[in-house]
């Protein structure tokens, strides 16, 4: 009778990615264009798979996906479905697929481009499993196509007044960290909500994404400064002007400011200067509309003091814990994150925020800094996080970083403009985007440190096997 220790233990799927890995190492030059051979015996690409692929990766970008990734799942099924020396080319809208089956023969090219974006992280993590299926050899190319239209079709995890309310979650939960209070967070809500719906009906009527944006910030900044008059008129004592920061951390674009620096950083330069410009341009949107009204606001009389602008400064009181924890599973509400990854979600935001907090409040040292050190371990837990659970790891990054948001730092260089001081105020600006950019590269040199020590990813991932890396010094 054999012994325990003798009966075969079937592979784990850690075992099988590595192998998948392994075999795409050692099939390197089959695989690619370098090793085509003239003599050796032609096999025409199925075209069902290049199909495939390229669905997959116009999903996975249309649905909010970073460039690396979706050129690295492609790539992962162009090994599974046996598609010969396969290149792949993604960038901001365009998807590109070419295989070349050797001999004689043409190589076939299919491309997509992506014309309407909507965030899903819930379409994005069903794809990658997906991905990670098929990498595994557990689903042939019938079963793939129709999981991928099983996808396509599927609901989303919230219905849609869920994430309407998600969105004005996120300012009325950054109103009440700044001390705003349960009137002015309840305000928040409300004014966020009337701004999207409204940003909603533009969209509906073809206009452009910029004047949505603008305004969303036109018609939330109206009622924080009416509030704020009326407080300031009856005495109440309201801190108003957290509406309008609120909603300025629930419109700023965090999504492609992570993403952009992705990009860059993966060496998708053509992608990542494209939503870098995307970022700007919402920014510039949102300036544009709180702007206008916080001009016509003190023109009008006002009173606007820059000394009681509302901030949750370096506090570390749980009210502004839960707001921190708020904020981050609001935001990921909002994007559509399955529900069993906003616990985790909302412990990474008070993470980065008591990070935050605690080095500007121990070492005194300037909100970047602090802004980095959180971002930095967000990043490493994050990217940690998603590849333990083999998940996609924007859902874990985007939402996280929504606490450092700089939209108390824009608020006040936007009044400190209007107010006749434009040299202060395009220096908080500044300091506003400083703060942005140093959230994103943060949490993007976690995933770097995460990536150096660790193997993982899907096929053909890992840190030999990554094209940024060996086009330069890698290479050698």
């Amino acid at each position: 009778m054999p012994s325990k220790r003798e009966r075969p233990v079937p592979p784990s799927e850690d075992r099988l990615l590595s192998r998948m890995r392994d075999w795409r190492a050692e099939h390197e030059r089959e695989l690619t264009p370098d090793g085509l051979d003239e003599n050796e015996a032609v096999n025409l690409p199925d075209a069902r798979a290049i199909d495939l692929v390229l669905r997959v990766g116009e999903l996975m970008l249309a649905s909010g996906e970073g460039t690396e990734a979706v050129s690295e799942s492609m790539l992962s099924l162009s090994v599974a479905f046996e598609l010969p020396r396969s290149e792949v080319s993604v960038t901001f809208t365009t998807i590109t697929l070419s295989t070349h089956p050797g001999g004689d023969q043409p190589p076939v090219t299919g491309e997509r481009v992506v014309r309407r974006r909507s965030l899903d992280y819930f379409r994005v993590n069903e794809l990658h499993t997906l991905v990670q299926q098929a990498a595994l050899g557990l689903l042939e190319l019938e079963d793939a196509a129709a999981r991928l239209s099983q996808i396509r079709r599927a609901r989303m995890p919230y219905p849609n007044w869920v994430i309407v309310v998600g969105f004005g979650l996120i300012a009325s939960s950054a109103s009440v960290m700044m001390g705003g209070g349960l009137i002015v967070g309840a305000a928040a809500f409300i004014a966020t909500v009337l701004g999207d719906r409204t940003a909603v009906f533009l969209a509906r009527r073809g206009v452009a994404e910029f004047y949505q944006m603008a305004a969303a910030a036109v018609v939330a900044a109206t009622i924080g400064v009416g509030l704020l008059w009326v407080s300031t008129t009856m005495d109440l004592g309201l801190q108003a002007a957290a509406i309008i920061t609120g909603n300025i951390m629930a419109l700023l674009p965090g999504r492609p400011l992570v993403s952009s620096l992705q990009d860059g950083i993966s060496g998708s330069y053509v992608s990542a200067a494209a939503r870098l410009l995307e970022t700007f341009f919402i920014l510039g949107a949102i300036v544009s509309g709180v702007g206008a009204v916080a001009y016509t606001a003190i023109r009008l009389g006002v009173p606007i003091d820059l000394e009681s602008l509302p901030s949750a400064g370096t506090s570390l009181e749980v009210p502004v814990l839960i707001g921190a924890a708020g904020i981050a599973m609001a935001f990921a509400i909002s994007l559509a994150v399955p529900p069993r990854m906003l616990p985790t979600i909302g412990a990474l935001g008070v993470m980065i925020w008591a990070i935050y907090a605690g080095l500007r409040s121990l070492l005194e040292v300037p909100p970047v800094v602090g802004t980095v050190a959180g971002a930095v371990a967000v990043g490493v837990v994050g990217h940690w996080l998603a590849r333990r659970t083999r998940r996609p790891v924007l859902p874990y990054l985007v939402p996280s970083i929504a606490p450092l948001l700089p939209g108390s730092i824009l608020y006040r260089g936007l009044i400190e403009i209007t107010q006749g001081s434009p040299m202060s105020g395009l220096l908080s600006v500044v300091e506003a985007v400083m703060v942005g950019l140093a959230l994103g590269a943060g949490v993007n040199l976690g995933g770097e440190l995460v990536r150096a020590f660790q193997r993982g990813g899907l096929a053909g991932a890992g840190m030999r096997s990554r094209p940024a890396a060996r086009r330069t010094r890698g290479g050698y």
